[in-house]
């Protein structure tokens, strides 16, 4: 497994934990990395990536409300919506990652931990958001 998926499903577990637990977030992702095994390289994206996304977690949530038709955020699975959270911020905030991968990985992942809907719920959705807002570049959200 590369890296940046290992960055990727470490973030997916943190932001269940945190969604799950709140808190502080600099002291939880601490905490939550003290009991990981991962690499530095694996962890230094995996902050940015969780840093990110939780830091524009309100704007990410109405686009991803906005996009996925007759479901509601609350409704959906904890693994699927932090899935989709990672997928959106990694296509919409200052990533440089082609947007075919992220969204190749974000399918990839729900095949590995959210249910058998996942996938292809993930994709729908991610697509959606890629095909009208990503390709117009980064957003920069105001706060």
């Amino acid at each position: 497994m590369g890296k940046r998926r290992s960055s990727r499903e470490l973030a997916l577990k943190f932001l269940y934990q945190f969604e799950l637990n709140g808190g502080d977030l600099d002291e939880q992702i601490a905490l939550f990395l003290e009991r990981s095994l991962s690499q530095d390289d694996v962890e230094i994206f995996m902050k940015d990536l969780v840093v990110s996304v939780v830091n524009k977690m309100k704007d990410i949530d109405e686009i991803i409300q906005k996009f996925s038709e007759h479901w509601i955020l609350d409704r959906m699975t904890v693994i699927d919506r932090n899935i989709l959270r990672m997928g959106t911020g990694e296509l919409l905030l200052n990533f440089s990652t082609p947007p075919r991968v992220v969204i190749n990985e974000a399918i990839d992942i729900a095949k590995k931990y959210g249910n058998e809907e996942s996938p292809e719920f993930i994709n729908g959705i991610l697509d959606k958001i890629y095909k009208e807002v990503g390709q117009k570049g980064p957003l920069s959200f105001t706060t």
